[in-house]
């Protein structure tokens, strides 16, 4: 499996909290969320030498058009180990250039759901972000109307949600919450 050893991945926010969880053993994979282009750089020279990987959350680059060619320059230049997205020509530019790619899955209502069902037979995604996370019984839903894995996130407030969704087929748990980032 693609996270073995690590059922939480950070996901942070800021320089901060990634220069924090940096020296964190337990951790190999951290999302990047909300991170400015002149950032990227320093970014990924520090995950290298923590021997880190980044998924690096494409949409929500400020300062980079969330199209086909940011995804191209992201693939070529900044080659995060991931790339997490809404949009299909994102997804589908970082599988051709061979990163993984997760496509974000928003559980708004039943039209969303079809909607990011078509968009993933159509990309196969390495993975699919659902959000929010917290309701294992969709995890479960997703995972076999896709047959993609699934990752969870947004609005995991605890370990008991953590143990829950990775119960019902998570594989792993995405959270910006850094009291979970331990488990």
């Amino acid at each position: 499996m693609m996270f073995e050893n690590q059922q939480v991945l950070p996901a942070t926010k800021s320089m901060k909290d990634f220069e924090r969880v940096l020296s964190n053993r337990n951790v190999e994979f951290i999302v990047m969320l909300e991170v400015h282009i002149a950032q990227l750089d320093n970014i990924m020279k520090l995950a290298k030498t923590y021997h880190k990987k980044i998924l690096l959350h494409a949409d929500l680059i400020q300062g980079l058009k969330n199209d086909e060619y940011s995804a191209e320059f992201l693939c070529q230049k900044i080659k995060p180990d991931g790339v997490i997205s809404t949009r299909a020509s994102v997804l589908k530019t970082a599988k051709k250039n061979g990163i993984l790619s997760i496509q974000r899955l928003f559980l708004l209502d039943t039209l969303a759901i079809d909607t990011s069902y078509s968009l993933a037979q159509k990309v196969q995604p390495d993975f699919i972000e659902v959000l929010p996370g917290c309701v294992p019984h969709l995890i479960q839903k997703v995972s076999q109307e896709t047959n993609i894995p699934v990752i969870a996130g947004g609005l995991i407030t605890s370990h008991d949600e953590v143990t829950s969704v990775l119960k019902a087929g998570a594989h792993a748990v995405t959270t910006s919450r850094k009291e979970l980032w331990r488990i």
